[in-house]
């Protein structure tokens, strides 16, 4: 396990809070989730596998706990070899996300599904994400512009924008690319409760109790006022049935 998985380890094992606010985003990703087998890419330190225990897991990066090694945007699976594939906090993370959009639309089964969970800027997150989280923001960024994969990069390189330019700016581009891939949802949600729990900084502003109870109150919000404040956006393609 890399140095950097190791370090998410400790804050995992340490931090109810964190616990806690992950089990919803996890919750959320089964939650959209079809019957059938499921590959989870970014498998990072084990925890999705909590809530998808049968998922097969994935990372670029080798950990133990891992069922293989490989990139998201050079898929090893077969055609039609998977219901789902869920992420959290991956999209984020790659190159060159078209190929990886590619890729999943040669493994899916028709009818499968993408299901993620990534940061959202939106007029309420904006700010936090800009100048308080160490990954950049590059709004001017096309998510959909292809090359060859460096082997070389860092996979903790990032640009937070792209999840939100691929469902707003770049939402019609991408139907047109990849018109076989069908955007089916789009949920903003998530505003005080995560950033002031720290992530995997070893420091919270708030208590697990106290987490619980925004989050219960945030679900409430999330429909009027998600699209505004939130912190999180959770995205659903579909590949569409041969007609």
């Amino acid at each position: 396990m890399s140095e950097n998985l190791s370090q998410y380890r400790v804050s995992w094992d340490s931090k109810p809070v964190l616990r806690t606010i992950y089990s919803d985003f996890f919750a959320r990703l089964a939650g959209h989730c079809k019957a059938g087998r499921t590959l989870e890419i970014g498998g990072g330190i084990g925890n999705l596998k909590e809530m998808l225990p049968d998922a097969v897991s994935s990372d670029i990066q080798y950990a133990d706990h891992l069922d293989f090694v490989a990139d998201a945007q050079s898929l090893p699976s077969g055609k039609n070899a998977f219901a789902n594939i869920v992420m959290l906090d991956v999209l984020h993370h790659l190159e060159f996300p078209v190929r990886f959009l590619q890729e999943a639309m040669r493994t899916l089964e028709p009818g499968g599904r993408i299901v993620m969970v990534e940061p959202a800027i939106t007029f309420g997150s904006s700010l936090f994400y800009r100048l308080i989280h160490h990954e950049p923001v590059v709004m001017s960024a096309d998510p959909l512009v292809d090359g060859e994969p460096d082997p070389a990069r860092d996979p903790y390189d990032s640009n937070q924008a792209i999840p939100t330019l691929l469902v707003t700016k770049y939402r019609r581009k991408q139907q047109q690319l990849i018109p076989g891939l069908k955007l089916r949802n789009v949920e903003w949600f998530s505003f005080l409760a995560y950033p002031l729990s720290g992530g995997f900084k070893p420091w919270s502003l708030i208590s697990e109790p106290m987490a619980r109870r925004l989050l219960g109150l945030e679900k409430f919000l999330e429909r009027p006022l998600g699209r505004i404040f939130g912190f999180r956006v959770l995205i659903v393609f579909e590949k569409r049935q041969p007609r």
